[in-house]
C-alpha cells in the first residue's frame, strides 16, 4: 500500500471521497448525466461537484441543504478571455450559488511577460467574489520555471489552490503535483485534475500532496474500491 506520510494520513484511514472533486464538463453533458453526478456527489460525500456554467442553477437546486459545494470553471477551457468576462462570468455564478471557482489562468500573459496583469486578474476575482478561487495552471504547457512563477503569482494573488490541468491540454503528473506543494508551502491547497481514472492514480497524487482530486471518474473510482474490499 502507498506511504502517505506526507499528507500524515496513515493508509489505513484514507478516505478518498473526502479528496474527490467530481467533474462533469465535457460540452455534450446532459441534463440527466448532472442530475446523475448529483446522486453520486450526494451518495458518496465528495467535497464539491464541478459543472459547466449553465448547469449551476440546475445543481445548486438539487444539492441545496447538503454539504456538497456547487463549483464551476471560469475562463474554461483556454484562460484567454477578457479580465472583465471572466469577472462577470464568476459573479453571476456566485449569485446563483456557486460556492468554488476553478479558473483557467491567462497563460498569454505569462509567456509574454506580463505578470502584471495576471495577478490583477486573479486578485480581482479573488476579492469581488469571496470565494474558493482554484487557479488552473496548465501544467502541460508550462517550462518548470514558468511553473513555478505561475503558481508563486497565483499564491500572492490570493488563490485557495493551485491546480494542474484543465485536463484538455494533458492531464496531472505527480511530479507537477509535488513541485505545486512544495511551492504553496502549507499557504494553498494543490488540486490534481486531468487524467485520473484510477485508485493508484489518485493515491499516486495524493503522496505527492495533492488535497483535491478532481475527477469525472468519482463512481468508477468508488466502485473500485468497493472491489478492493476497502471500507
Amino acid at each position: 500500500m502507498l506511504s502517505l506520510e506526507r499528507k500524515g494520513i496513515a493508509d489505513s484511514s484514507l478516505n478518498l471521497a473526502e479528496y474527490i472533486d467530481h467533474t462533469l464538463l465535457l460540452p455534450m453533458v446532459t441534463p440527466e448525466q448532472i442530475d446523475q453526478g448529483c446522486e453520486i456527489a450526494l451518495r458518496y460525500g465528495f467535497p464539491t461537484f464541478c459543472v459547466p456554467p449553465c448547469y449551476v442553477p440546475r445543481v445548486v437546486e438539487r444539492l441545496h441543504g447538503s454539504p456538497v459545494k456547487v463549483s464551476t470553471v471560469v475562463g474554461f477551457p483556454l484562460g484567454t478571455t477578457t479580465a472583465e468576462a471572466k469577472l462577470y462570468e464568476a459573479q453571476l455564478a456566485v449569485e446563483q450559488g456557486c460556492r468554488e471557482l476553478d479558473v483557467r489562468i491567462n497563460l498569454a500573459w505569462l509567456k509574454a511577460g506580463e505578470l502584471d496583469r495576471l495577478h490583477a486578474e486573479i486578485a480581482q476575482l479573488v476579492e469581488e467574489t469571496g470565494v474558493c478561487v482554484k487557479a488552473i495552471l496548465e501544467t502541460a504547457l508550462l517550462t518548470e520555471e514558468e511553473k513555478k512563477l505561475a503558481g508563486e503569482i497565483c499564491i500572492d494573488a490570493g488563490a485557495a489552490f493551485l491546480m494542474t490541468s484543465t485536463g484538455w491540454m494533458g492531464g496531472a503528473t505527480p511530479a507537477d503535483v509535488q513541485l505545486l506543494w512544495q511551492l504553496s508551502r502549507g499557504k494553498v491547497g494543490v488540486k490534481a485534475s486531468g487524467g485520473i481514472r484510477t485508485v493508484a492514480q489518485a493515491e499516486a497524487m495524493i503522496q505527492a500532496g495533492a488535497s483535491r482530486i478532481g475527477t469525472s471518474w468519482g463512481l468508477e473510482l468508488m466502485q473500485e474500491l468497493k472491489a478492493r474490499g476497502t471500507p
